[in-house]
């Protein structure tokens, strides 16, 4: 009879599992259309969940261990429960299997158990406290069923006292796995997960590749949305990646902007799309609420514009774009692209960019610098430098791509220090001068893609006028458009960080370096230098040339905490209970260094933006033209001509 009621028991949660399931798939497909590769993206599945998922997960040690056994033992534990007691497949070594797989299972869960008996604040409460009780009773019950089917103890073992408590073990562990997974309870991450795996949006990801450049609107298609308004807006695969969330909240950790107590935690921010997926409100949310908002007051559905619905509009101009929340998804979730898709739709439809946003997008439609000056003074901070222009040269090795830092005083300092670096390293370099424009990175972070791309296609004709090799800058972002996103309009080029292209240029030794004189020193990893394109070490390498041993920040390297300012958060100027320029200083003091180091023009005014007492704040470049080395000319005497004496 229990073997009957077993059999029963799964079966109906499996077939319910199924419904659930196209329920799921239904409401994904709600969303726009978004070409993938499904039976690839299958096949991929398994690699990129125990690799390129795991990668991220094993940050964590102990989590990462106790995912593998709980989840791996879950997986086992259900394909073998249904053969032995769904199919009623009784083998011996079957049974010895489905009680290997439950002990590893139950081990897992007692981890997680243990975790959410203090869990950290970043954790989701409510229904997520009852998973690990659930994966008990499912182990647990499932283990003493099985144990008659190996053979260790007789087949009507217990009576049925017993069999009644097992039924209603099993009965509670089946739904939390098989319901749960699919109408959306904790479990639910878990089928979601795997597919948004399979047809991630960004499958260059995986296999230890780098994908951040944001992708383009076709401003062609006149059907196309102009952003996102609706849920519906998003592609599928997109409202497929929000279902996936864990809610394990490291997003929300490694936030700047929730830390700094403006409007934006990045994990609600994904719930709220999870709620506007099927309809309903934020109402039993059990996480973190977006600093000074309650949770209860925001809802809607897939049909209903997200903006004073689901969300605040200061919740999306929070944000730093940093790519904190991405770096540590263990789902890989990506939560900037989201921002800046419902930004779109708010500047390009209904022009409401805040505080200084319309500004900034007029002044670069009228003078191609979101500064708003003559363009004619581009090249004023370099007049005595006598330097070489591409439209008279046409070709040279070196295109330095000054960016709109030529406007800003502070940062000629660094332009012309490293004026006087690749002097130093005699190359072939030459600069665009007038006919150089903003990158349009500013532009595109704000949600106007049109500006975006009318300033990308007018620099990819003019580069295309000229020939060189490289094209080597000081900002970071500037860098990461020109080498990750004007390839989308036909824009190829071989793009360097000034710190990556002078780390070459010290291992080639055509440096000629001092050391440094100066106090102890701390880096400052630049966001869009270092989550949005990996390079930590370049800057490190040229630091340790010049004699100086970083102190490291404890917020260093791919955890770096942002300086505030990227993705227009200046201009936009959304107000929190302290700036995070200040906590990334706080963390800098720690270090108890003398002089920061930066690599970022953005960088450099959001931290010189700190009142003093601080430490110095200097770009690699300054540091590295003050440790040059002048080559001393030995001019040797020409030979004294004697002149015989007179003969009398």
């Amino acid at each position: 009879m229990l073997n009957t009621i077993l059999s029963i028991l799964l079966f109906a949660a499996l077939a319910l599992g199924i419904l659930g399931a196209l329920r799921r798939v239904r409401l994904w497909r709600n969303g726009r259309a978004s070409p993938v590769d499904l039976l690839g993206g299958l096949l991929a599945m398994p690699r990129r969940y125990m690799v390129d998922l795991h990668h991220v997960v094993a940050r964590d040690r102990y989590i990462a261990n106790t995912h593998v056994a709980t989840a791996g033992g879950a997986v086992l534990s259900i394909v073998l429960a249904i053969l032995v007691h769904g199919f009623g497949l009784h083998d011996r070594i079957l049974g010895y299997a489905l009680l290997l797989a439950t002990v590893v299972m139950f081990v897992g869960a007692v981890f997680v158990f243990k975790r959410r008996l203090n869990p950290p604040s970043r954790l989701s409460k409510g229904p997520w406290m009852r998973l690990p009780k659930s994966l008990l009773a499912f182990s647990a019950s499932f283990f003493l069923l099985t144990l008659p089917v190996a053979g260790i103890l007789p087949a009507d073992f217990g009576g049925w006292v017993l069999a009644v408590i097992l039924a209603v073990g099993v009965l509670w562990g089946v739904s939390e796995l098989f319901l749960g997974m699919t109408w959306g309870g904790p479990m639910k991450h878990a089928f979601a997960g795997a597919l948004h795996l399979a047809w991630h949006r960004r499958p260059e990801r995986f296999g230890g590749g780098r994908s951040t450049g944001l992708k383009p609107l076709d401003l062609a298609d006149p059907s196309a949305p102009l952003g996102v308004e609706k849920p519906k807006d998003f592609t599928w695969n997109q409202l497929l990646g929000f279902d996936a969330c864990v809610q394990c909240g490291k997003c929300e950790a490694a936030c700047p902007a929730f830390a700094a107590g403006q409007p934006l935690n990045p994990k609600k921010l994904i719930q709220d799309m999870v709620v506007g997926l099927a309809g309903g409100t934020d109402a039993s949310f059990a996480g973190s609420p977006y600093p000074g908002k309650p949770v209860g007051e925001h809802g809607g559905n897939p049909h209903q514009p997200i903006v004073n619905g689901l969300v605040d509009a200061e919740t999306l101009w929070s944000c730093t774009t940093c790519r904190a929340c991405v770096e540590e998804c263990p789902m890989m979730i990506e939560h900037v692209d989201a921002i800046v898709d419902m930004r779109r739709h708010l500047t390009l439809e209904k022009g409401a960019t805040p505080n200084k946003g319309a500004e900034v997008l007029d002044n670069l439609i009228a003078t191609d610098n979101p500064g708003g000056f003559n363009p004619g003074g581009r090249m004023n901070w370099a007049a005595d430098l006598n330097l070489n222009l591409m439209s008279e040269k046409k070709t040279a090795d070196v295109l330095f791509w000054v960016g709109d830092g030529a406007f800003d005083m502070r940062n000629q300092r660094t332009l012309r220090a490293f004026v006087k670096v690749l002097k130093a390293a005699k190359l072939d370099f030459a600069v665009l001068g007038l006919e150089e424009r903003d990158s349009g990175d500013v532009a595109r972070r704000l949600g106007d893609e049109a500006t975006f791309q009318t300033l990308a296609r007018r620099n990819i004709q003019t580069l295309g006028k000229y020939s060189f090799s490289r094209i080597v800058t000081c900002d970071p972002h500037s860098f990461h458009v020109l080498k990750n996103e004007y390839g989308a309009f036909n824009g190829h080029y071989h793009v360097q960080h000034h710190s990556t292209f002078m780390a070459e240029l010290v291992t080639a030794g055509k440096l000629n370096l001092g050391q440094h004189k100066g106090g102890s020193v701390t880096y400052h990893d630049p966001c869009y230098l270092g989550r949005y394109n990996g390079e930590y070490q370049a800057p490190r390498d040229v630091l340790k040339a010049l004699g100086i041993e970083v102190r490291e920040m404890q917020r260093s390297g791919f955890r770096s905490r942002c300086c505030g300012g990227g993705g227009g958060a200046p201009i936009t100027d959304i107000p929190g209970k302290q700036r995070i320029p200040d906590m990334r200083m706080d963390d800098i003091r720690e270090t108890q260094a003398e002089l920061v180091a930066v690599g970022c023009p953005q960088c450099t005014a959001m931290l010189e933006g700190v009142v003093e007492p601080r430490p110095l704040i200097k770009d690699i470049a300054e540091l590295v033209a003050d440790a040059l080395v002048e080559e001393v000319v030995v001019v040797k005497p020409a030979p004294v001509k004697r002149i015989p004496a007179e003969v009398h």
